[in-house]
């Protein structure tokens, strides 16, 4: 397994952690402030996870 697959496979995990987090809503309340800032800041991990492990396998 190379490096780029790894991150790819990173990337792939980070971005089901988000949604995973944005999907968590409350009934009444809806998604909480910290609630998405924390699905945000995944999305970007996995967004350059992912950018990263393709530029490596080009």
């Amino acid at each position: 397994m190379t490096f780029a697959v790894l991150l790819l496979v990173l990337g792939g995990f980070l971005l089901g952690g988000a949604w995973s987090i944005w999907r968590a809503d409350h009934d009444t309340k809806g998604r909480t402030g910290p609630q998405v800032a924390v699905a945000a800041v995944l999305l970007i991990a996995a967004v350059l996870a992912t950018a990263s492990g393709v530029l490596r396998l080009v």
